[in-house]
């Protein structure tokens, strides 16, 4: 089995993950998450979102939050070697984060997200695709000029919830375009978990043929129907370098109640049941990595504890099996 020997893990609870929870998970929880996620070893974290916090309260703490860890004693010495990220759907948010970094506290990566389905597109940016990439260049260029890295994330590509099967040809396409107006790198999303892992491999060995920086690609996956971590190995065998997940594998569409408030979120979910959708869990993903012989750069034990808090946090147990069942002895027992 081939495989890459050294990879790079980031990790999204913080936005990704306590985006989907039901209840507003306090600043100081989040914070506690990020610096010791940063503590672990973790080098790329996404912090929150910048969107309209009037439609997803989660985020209402976006500046405070960003305040806090760039303020914090704990970490201090390490954020020059770690990327934060806020999520900047459109322009307003573009905005915000530019001036949070001008104001010394802001974000050191923005996402935006194009969806090769059309239908997900509209539902998740308001704009349909010509639009959103015209927005997409201008305000790539005044990001830059900020000093902001740029993330292009290419979504839905193997299916949408939405409007069914999509071509993976067109992500491949859009993966270029990103790199063509200006971004960074490049997040390959499954939105809701329609990959399989041959259609993984298939997908990950064109689009490495296809680019000219396999480095800077970025493996998502959703394990809504269970095949997370099948996903991850088949991306390995691939070639690919770059991952990322939640703790407890949470995550998934922002919610539409929040502390007992229905509140306009993205609407209705594209699922029946909200604990039914999750990401690959962080912890899974890592042991795995680690039993594999695959340097993740992050300590191991430190990501267990992690991940044990981080149930805590949310009030239930989550997806992970590791932290049910831990690490696999190293050594024989006396």
């Amino acid at each position: 089995m081939n495989y890459p020997k050294k990879v790079v893990i980031g990790d999204i609870t913080v936005r990704d993950g306590f985006q989907h929870e039901e209840k507003f998970i306090p600043t100081e929880a989040k914070l506690w998450v990020l610096e010791h996620l940063i503590l672990a070893g973790f080098k790329h974290l996404e912090v929150t979102n910048f969107g309209n916090p009037k439609r997803m309260p989660q985020f209402k703490d976006a500046d405070e939050l960003f305040k806090r860890i760039r303020s914090s004693k704990a970490v201090k010495d390490k954020l020059d070697d770690v990327v934060l990220t806020a999520i900047t759907i459109r322009e307003r948010a573009i905005m915000r984060a530019i001036e949070a970094k001008y104001d010394g506290y802001g974000p050191d990566r923005i996402l935006l997200m194009v969806s090769t389905s059309e239908p997900h597109q509209i539902k998740n940016s308001g704009l349909t695709l010509k639009e959103y990439w015209k927005m997409a260049e201008e305000w790539i260029k005044k990001a830059k000029d900020a000093g902001l890295k740029i993330n292009g994330t290419v979504s839905t590509i193997w299916g949408c919830p939405i409007a069914g099967p999509t071509d993976m040809q067109t992500a491949i396409d859009f993966t270029n375009r990103w790199f063509d107006i200006g971004v960074d790198d490049v997040e390959h999303a499954d939105h809701d978990g329609s990959a399989s892992p041959d259609r993984v491999y298939e997908y990950f060995t064109r689009l490495l043929a296809s680019v000219e920086n396999p480095n800077k690609q970025i493996a998502h996956f959703h394990t809504t129907r269970g095949w997370g971590l099948a996903n991850v190995l088949a991306a390995l065998q691939a070639g690919m370098t770059n991952y990322e997940g939640t703790m407890g594998g949470i995550g998934g569409q922002p919610a539409n109640f929040i502390d007992g408030i229905p509140v306009p979120g993205t609407g209705e979910y594209y699922y029946k049941d909200p604990e039914d959708v999750g990401l690959t869990s962080t912890e899974d993903m890592i042991v795995m990595m680690d039993e594999m012989g695959i340097d993740t750069g992050v300590d191991v034990d430190k990501v267990l504890e992690i991940g044990t808090m981080v149930e805590r946090i949310v009030g239930r147990r989550l997806r992970s099996e590791t932290i049910k069942n831990g690490r696999i002895p190293k050594f024989l027992k006396a």
